[in-house]
């Protein structure tokens, strides 16, 4: 018999039997009987809408500038409920991490000049980007090639360790399609300053631009 159905067998107003002569002979804790579950307060959910919400429109923002815009909404929290709540969101700040961009020995530097430009028309510029998401049993590795006018994201391509062949299949895929960019822009990770990536944009007539060291 489940406790739950124990439970329901007991009658608070049962004259011959108290509610302890009841509860020991169904072999029922007493304290099964008043027990309630917790659940998850609807303030905490909203809350935590909240800051689902702030992240899709500023995923640069810390745990910090993510506790101060809320309490500027008038919810009294600290930096270490929000923390708590990013991790069991598996929210994390996107910014430039340190050794993410090292580039290959004797690589050929290709300069920016996007700064100011306005890209206005799709095929225009692509991009390429990689980053690092957390599972239950590890990290996989994840590279996008994204257009810059309509955001779209074009291809992509996953591994579980952070392959040099990861970029190259990527836009490989995109390169698919048909469409040619006038301009590619990359970090300057290795994987984006290999020469067996470098020459698939040379050989497609594809302009090549790259970022500033640790630039996010």
């Amino acid at each position: 018999m489940s406790v739950d159905t124990k439970r329901h067998l007991i009658e608070v107003d049962h004259p011959p039997l108290s509610v302890r002569r009841q509860c020991a002979l169904l072999g029922l804790p007493r304290s099964s009987l008043y027990y309630e579950p917790r659940t998850g307060r609807d303030e905490t959910l909203q809350l935590m809408r909240l800051l689902d919400a702030q992240y899709t429109a500023t995923p640069l923002y810390g745990m910090r500038r993510m506790s101060a815009g809320l309490r500027t909404q008038g919810y009294g929290v600290n930096h270490k409920r929000v923390a708590r709540w990013m991790r069991q969101m598996g929210l994390a700040a996107i910014y430039a991490k340190p050794t993410l961009s090292q580039a290959t020995v004797g690589h050929t530097m290709y300069p920016y000049v996007l700064r100011g430009v306005k890209v206005a028309r799709v095929h225009h510029v692509w991009s390429t980007a990689i980053t690092s998401m957390r599972l239950h049993q590890g990290v996989v590795s994840l590279v996008a090639v994204m257009d810059w006018c309509s955001r779209y994201v074009l291809s992509w391509a996953r591994s579980v360790p952070l392959e040099g062949q990861l970029c190259r299949e990527a836009l490989t895929q995109a390169l698919r399609h048909g469409s040619r960019p006038e301009i590619c822009n990359t970090d300057q990770g290795v994987q984006c300053t290999s020469s067996d990536f470098t020459s698939l944009l040379t050989h497609a007539g594809i302009q090549i631009r790259m970022d500033g060291r640790g630039r996010a």
